[in-house]
């Protein structure tokens, strides 16, 4: 029984991160011209873009992550069987 109730409290854990990284958004883009004026130019500026898109990447880095911790438990689980 003790065994279950880690693996809830390892699975809870888990999941409340995930469901805390996924709504992390990234890093507002800076000012244009480092916040200094255009300089009298006609210069557009705008549009979206500039802030770094780390989104996909660490969705892919948890997920690979929870892959790893999986094999790894899964050969320590095989492994009691065996002894």
């Amino acid at each position: 029984m003790k065994t279950y109730k880690k693996l809830i409290v390892q699975f809870s854990i888990f999941a409340l991160f995930l469901a805390l990284t996924v709504n992390l958004p990234a890093q507002a883009p800076p000012p244009p011209n480092g916040g200094d004026a255009a300089g009298g130019s006609n210069i557009v500026v705008g549009g979206s873009g500039g802030g770094a898109p780390i989104g996909n990447g660490l969705l892919l880095l948890s997920l690979l992550g929870a892959a790893y911790g999986g094999s790894k438990r899964w050969a320590n689980m095989r492994k009691e069987t065996n002894n």
